[in-house]
């Protein structure tokens, strides 16, 4: 440190100051540190990048390689003080996270071990604080392959008592387990490093139940993932599978839209449904390509024609028949899961009316203008009286219900109007569907029902709420065709599901979890191999409790590690006839220094 301005006091101070301002709003870029150094301030809110090897929930700080100046010497330290200083936060662009050399890494550990030792006065720290933990991205360019340093401050109330130092390791990837540690020599290793005459295990397996599938050689790009954690004490062995009095959590992420998908088909009218909110919000609609030969106006004018010659027995004949029509309509849903989600048998006027005119048919603003005036004619002339169902607020719903009594209003069909009376017809409709389905198949009590199919809110809104609806209409179709899920899974599930949407805007990249039992999903794993599976082998109690971690897995244990080889099988395999797991091995260590 020199003696003008010890860079360790600098450092302290720049450390601090960041710390103080993560307390109103965690910084959504890094801050130049050194030269050649960034800082990230992590919240507790924020996923932390060391969470598999490290189990504090607090702020922290990551440092890492600066990506502003890449013919820096890694190795050079800050030329003024101006540098330090420095809070300008850096481009927007970045690719991902780079990391340091050991040996820099280890300066910079030492550097924040300096400023946190209460036993360093001629540092002339005025006031020593406890700075969040420290990790360190490592380039792995060292014998060890390191990854990660870290280091936690331990206290004694606001008094400093010592540091944890971390280690994190990783090589690989193999599919030689002959490689693996073995349970017992992780177990004596870590006695002796500690002196402990007590060690305690836990163990954690993820599996991937439901993985991207291949279609006619071409993976389908989907975020969609279901996998199961699950956690157990005692491990007895590397890489055994958990017994089935295990915690399990299920983590279902999943994306709308994928072809293969049973309810596909919904989806697509929904697409529609979002192309005519779009062009009521921008005056410019999109109308797709018609995918029947008969056009909307034909297949309206066939309807009306039919109500007309059944206008006394519509309510009891008709209604029927026109079901069971729609039915073969909308259940392109497949028939693997008509059971699941299938059309309604209560559909009203406006509602079939919506099967008619929707994105199969309907193929212009003109077409839905001609389509509307037929049927407004047939109201005015007492053509038709059709049924509708109560409560239903849109502006045709409003008109049928003025043609009982002789008499509508005048309807200007210009403008945004005619695109505005569809997607209403088409937004009673799709509300109706998905009620229809959580409260029959998942027998949920819908808490937050008012939420979901309110019309209190503008239509933009109301799209909103029904693509929140279409999402967790998805997930529960998929935990109930792929993994047989029954009433007593998906109840939970969906209000979990509607709370979350309920306070939260649609987010399909969200993962969902739901605790359950591991004997629910055993089938689905019991002879896979996991994606990671890991051992927590610990002695000691609160702050002087010290952690070995070993951990296989089948991606990059850390973001900053590449590799051409993730997920991918090994062909040399004894037999020649079944294909293994290429792992990254992982080893996490802890040490501790005190102070006093």
């Amino acid at each position: 440190c020199g003696v003008k301005k010890p860079l360790c006091t600098v450092t302290f101070y720049f450390s601090f100051r960041i710390y103080e301002e993560g307390r109103e709003s965690i910084p959504e870029h890094p801050y130049l540190f050194e030269t050649d150094v960034e800082i990230c301030l992590i919240g507790g809110s924020c996923k932390s990048p060391v969470e598999r090897f490290w189990n504090g929930n607090n702020m922290m700080y990551i440092l890492q390689k600066a990506q502003h100046n890449e013919e820096s010497d890694p190795m050079e330290e800050s030329k003024t003080d101006d540098a330090i200083y420095a809070s300008e936060l850096l481009p927007k662009e970045r690719s991902g996270p780079v990391a340091l050399s050991v040996r820099r890494a280890k300066q910079l550990i030492s550097l924040y071990t300096m400023v946190q030792n209460p036993n360093m006065p001629h540092l002339k720290i005025s006031e020593l604080v406890v700075l969040p933990p420290l990790w360190i991205r490592c380039d792995g360019s060292d014998p060890e392959h390191t990854c990660w340093l870290g280091a936690e401050p331990l206290k004694a109330g606001n008094k400093i008592t010592g540091i944890n130092f971390y280690m994190v390791t990783c090589d690989g990837p193999a599919a030689d387990k002959t490689c693996f540690a073995n349970m017992e020599e992780l177990k004596v290793a870590h006695k002796m490093k500690h002196h402990s005459s007590i060690v305690m295990t836990k163990g954690f397996a993820q599996y991937e139940l439901v993985r991207a599938a291949a279609i006619e050689d071409t993976i389908i790009e989907s975020e969609s993932n279901i996998y199961v954690d699950i956690t157990w004490n005692t491990v007895d062995k590397i890489l055994e599978t958990p017994p089935l009095i295990s915690a399990a959590v299920l983590n279902i992420t999943l994306e709308s839209g994928d072809p293969r998908s049973p309810v596909y088909q919904l989806y697509r009218e929904l697409q529609f449904l979002l192309a005519l909110a779009e062009g009521l919000k921008t005056g410019v609609t999109e109308w797709p390509e018609p995918l029947e030969s008969e056009s909307a106006v034909e297949l309206v004018q066939e309807f009306l024609t039919d109500l007309k010659k059944k206008l006394d027995g519509y309510c009891i004949s008709g209604h029927s028949n026109e079901t069971e029509k729609i039915k073969c309509d909308t259940a392109a849903v497949d028939s693997s899961i008509k059971s699941i989600f299938s059309e309604r048998g209560d559909l009203d006027f406006a509602e079939q009316l919506w099967c008619k005119m929707r994105s199969k048919y309907v193929s212009s603003y003109q077409e839905l203008i001609v389509c509307f005036t037929l049927i407004i004619k047939s109201l005015e002339h007492g053509e038709i009286q059709p049924w509708i169902h109560q409560g239903s607020s849109s502006l045709l719903s409003k008109l049928i219900q003025q043609s009982y009594h002789g008499k509508i209003e005048v309807v200007s069909l210009s403008g945004i109007t005619p695109i505005q009376m569809l997607l209403e017809i088409g937004l009673d409709k799709m509300k109706k569907d998905y009620v229809s389905f959580f409260i029959v198949k998942s027998g949920s009590c819908l808490l937050f029902q008012d939420y979901f199919i309110s019309t209190s809110v503008d239509l933009q809104e109301q799209v909103h709420r029904v693509q929140k609806l279409h999402h967790m209409l998805e997930i529960m179709v998929s935990c109930t065709v792929l993994l047989q899920f029954k009433h007593e899974n998906l109840f939970p599930l969906t209000q979990i599901c509607m709370k979350y949407y309920k306070e939260n805007p649609l987010n399909e990249k969200h993962v969902f979890q739901l605790p359950i039992r591991p004997a629910l999903v055993k089938k689905f794993y019991q002879n896979d191999n996991p994606e990671i599976w890991k051992v927590d082998i610990s002695s000691g109690h609160g702050q002087k409790e010290v952690k070995t971690t070993w951990q296989v897995s089948t991606n990059p244990p850390v973001e900053h590690m590449t590799s051409n080889t993730t997920g991918l099988f090994s062909d040399s395999t004894v037999n020649g006839s079944s294909e293994e797991r290429m792992y990254f091995i992982t080893m996490a260590k802890c040490s501790q220094v005190h102070f006093t």
